[in-house]
């Protein structure tokens, strides 16, 4: 027999064996039991989450032949043959490449049939966003108004780009990424099934690299496998993903830390000649600062198992809490801007310079050898130490050494900040209502409280964090308002520049003859500022 990937020899085929996403589970579990079935279902999420795989499993839950159930019998002729994709009555579009509204009225079209062998005619439909408008507008009707014997599965990544008009006809379920740890347990099941013997540290490295998707993980596996030939060792896995040594990142920090360039420089260049990828070397890297700051806020945060917890734990008494965060955005913005560099080497190597050159003016509590040396002198001179300065150099230098001049003119702030999108309709309809430095209250006004959603929040806090170069607690009041926002300010001034060039055209002398020869009015409408 021709070999099977895991990824299709692993597919959970029951609700049972479902791997992270046990809301979902719960709810279907719920439902089918109690016989509260929905015409429409809607699964989002990213990908290798398990979307296709749920809707083939309620696809058997619904035509299995013991009856409808959360428990399949997984050997009936419907069971095994959705199983093996042979069930007549399972029809799997992909929208990708069936985006037109005639493919769409054929389906429909067909969908009137009752079905041929199963319980009911189950149409499921793939990255549905990708369908055209029109395709959208032909579904509309059939989803309003379903025959019975028809059961809609829509899956898709990209939610927002479905009309609302069929989102509120579908049940929806967001799948969640998958957490690392049960990435990893699930790998090690696998392994174990497969009698195949492997070093826990290279499922860690597989479960990392697959960031939440269950299918990129079993297809890393698979590939692992493949490399290792035999037993899969660590080494094995970081070779063959370009994986960094964390030995590597705890050099790079502790010579961060004394301020020491050129051991930096020489373990960049080691990285390099073993051709690592300097991408994934700042992704680390943040995760490493990550963990660092953990380490000094909340201890108990890191986990016991931790394998790298004791070097953390030190690693954090040699930072302030201040170049943590500093640092882990120029980690950020490196790894942004890598593919802007000359090269690979070149993007990383300035990126630990950033971390070096962009530092707190004055840290506090923390002793490095730099500091120390500063102390020493301050401690010789016999005049009086300057007040320590609030200001800090570093990525968003400008912005941030303006921070402790912040005269609480919210509305020129929220124009400033580099934010977009709805984040920035955010900051500009929320007024300000306190601000003490390291916590800012807006209000929101009930129209707009839709803007509030936690992911806006998010970037919105960001933004202000990068523009006062330190952590700012963010909270969003929704009720009545004032009025002084940004969007009310920009209005006002619209308004007053629409104003003077009515004025303008209203008194200019060319336009008066013309109204007063041929009766004329002007079209205020018509008239716009240049």
């Amino acid at each position: 027999m021709s070999y099977q990937v895991l990824a299709r020899k692993w597919r959970p085929r029951n609700f049972a064996s479902l791997v992270g996403q046990e809301h979902v589970v719960r709810a279907l579990t719920h439902a089918l039991d109690q016989q509260r079935l929905h015409h429409a279902y809607l699964f989002t999420g990213t990908r290798g989450v398990g979307k296709t795989t749920i809707a083939r499993i309620l696809a058997k839950a619904l035509n299995c032949e013991t009856g409808i159930t959360s428990t399949p019998c997984g050997v009936c002729s419907a069971c095994t043959e959705i199983d093996s994709g042979r069930f007549v009555d399972l029809i799997e579009v992909d929208a990708a490449t069936n985006t037109k509204v005639e493919e769409m009225r054929q389906l429909l079209e067909n969908s009137v049939y009752t079905p041929t062998s199963g319980r009911f005619k189950v149409y499921v439909i793939d990255e549905v966003h990708m369908l055209s408008r029109s395709a959208f507008n032909a579904m509309l009707k059939t989803l309003e108004e379903p025959p019975e014997h028809i059961k809609f599965i829509l899956a898709t990544t990209e939610p927002e780009k479905i009309p609302v008009t069929v989102l509120s006809r579908c049940l929806q379920f967001n799948l969640k990424q998958m957490p690392r740890e049960a990435i990893f347990d699930h790998l090690g099941f696998i392994l174990q099934q497969e009698n195949t013997d492997t070093e826990p540290a290279a499922l860690r490295l597989i479960a990392r690299a697959a960031q939440g998707s269950m299918r990129d993980a079993l297809s890393l596996l698979d590939q692992a496998l493949a490399y290792a030939g035999g037993k899969l060792s660590e080494e094995a896995v970081r070779a063959m993903l370009g994986a960094i040594d964390q030995d590597y990142l705890f050099k790079l920090l502790e010579g961060l830390a004394q301020q020491d360039l050129s051991s930096m420089l020489a373990v960049a260049s080691e990285m390099e000649t073993r051709s690592l990828s300097f991408d994934s070397a700042l992704q680390d890297l943040a995760t490493l600062l990550h963990q660092t700051a953990l380490a000094q806020s909340a201890p108990e945060a890191l986990g016991r198992d931790l394998p790298e917890r004791e070097r953390i734990l030190a690693l954090a008494q040699q930072f302030d809490a201040e170049e943590l965060q500093l640092h882990y955005q120029i980690a950020l913005h490196g790894r942004r801007d890598l593919a802007l560099a000359p090269d690979e080497y070149a993007g990383f190597s300035m990126s630990l310079m950033r971390m070096l050159a962009f530092r707190p003016a004055e840290a506090g509590g923390v002793s490095t050898p730099a500091k120390q040396q500063s102390r020493i002198s301050s401690d010789s001179a016999p005049t009086k130490p300057a007040p320590a300065k609030p200001m800090v150099r570093g990525i968003a230098a400008v912005a941030v050494a303006t921070a402790p001049a912040f005269d609480g003119n919210w509305p020129g702030l929220a124009d400033q900040l580099r934010v977009s999108g709805v984040a920035r309709q955010l900051a500009q309809q929320s007024e300000l209502r306190s601000f003490d430095g390291e916590s800012m209250e807006l209000g929101l006004a009930f129209s707009a409280k839709h803007l509030a959603e936690r992911t806006y929040q998010d970037k919105l806090r960001s933004a202000l964090q990068e523009q006062f170069g330190k952590p700012i607690a963010l909270k969003i009041v929704i009720g009545e308002i004032s009025g002084n926002t940004a969007a009310v300010k920009a209005q006002s001034e619209r308004q007053a520049r629409q104003g003077k060039a009515l004025e303008a055209i209203q008194g200019d002398a060319f336009v008066r003859d013309l109204m007063d020869t041929f009766d004329a009015s002007i079209v205020s409408d018509s008239v716009k500022p240049t």
